[in-house]
């Protein structure tokens, strides 16, 4: 999942961008906000967590011209400005959750997580296919009751997939929601980790879920 972070405060930005990282997500940093309007119109981000006091456009701005442009992206507003109007403005204009400053790191995640189970119509925070189990929270991956060890890459595309379900996903969707724009395009570097997946998601199984759709990318398989 591809997550952008519009802040101006460049420490702030950095322990950020660090720490989603570390938890799978493709994440990008942008400091103003006619940066964060330049990549949202060129990459289809699952998630923008949004400063209010930026240089050039300001968060409301960005989010006005966002929802103008039709752009339904989730939007978590994470700003020092506390006060219940602005937090109405942001909610009217169409931010999906608004966090103040300062905040926990995990209230972050914990908010991160629900706004993708909304996204997606999920309920809870597990996530299954067949005996195919994923932890969003504990990031634990199990298939047919047995523990796999998947590094955080291959975490990420796996959820990715598992998220998609039932639907073919080309080379170019899975390398942009998994990699950030800094990574630069590999051209195989896709089959690469879905050949790793397949080694340890479905090798040894009856059922194979990694399928390839000839000519179009990759789906997991939702069997009946």
């Amino acid at each position: 999942m591809r997550i952008l972070i519009v802040e101006d405060e460049y420490h702030l930005a950095e322990v950020l961008q660090k720490g989603l990282k570390e938890d799978g997500y493709a994440v990008d940093a942008v400091n103003n906000g006619q940066e964060a309007i330049d990549l949202a119109v060129v990459i289809q981000y699952d998630l923008i967590i949004l400063d209010l006091m930026l240089p050039i456009k300001s968060g409301i701005e960005v989010l006005r011209e966002l929802r103008e442009e039709g752009n339904k992206v989730p939007v978590l507003i994470l700003t020092a400005k506390d006060s219940v109007e602005d937090k109405v403005a942001g909610l009217d204009l169409g931010a999906d959750d608004y966090l103040t400053k300062p905040f926990a790191f995990d209230e972050l995640r914990a908010r991160i997580r629900a706004l993708f189970r909304r996204k997606l119509g999920e309920s809870n925070n597990v996530l299954k296919v067949d005996d195919l189990v994923l932890d969003t929270i504990t990031h634990k991956v199990s298939r047919g009751g047995t523990d796999i060890d998947l590094t955080v890459k291959e975490y990420s595309v796996l959820e990715y997939l598992i998220r998609n379900r039932g639907q073919v996903l080309s080379r170019t969707q899975i390398e942009e929601h998994v990699w950030d724009y800094r990574y630069g395009s590999n051209s195989n570097i896709v089959d690469v980790y879905i050949r790793y997946l397949r080694k340890k998601i479905d090798k040894g199984f009856d059922k194979k879920l990694i399928e390839t759709v000839r000519g179009r990318g990759y789906r997991l398989r939702v069997v009946e």
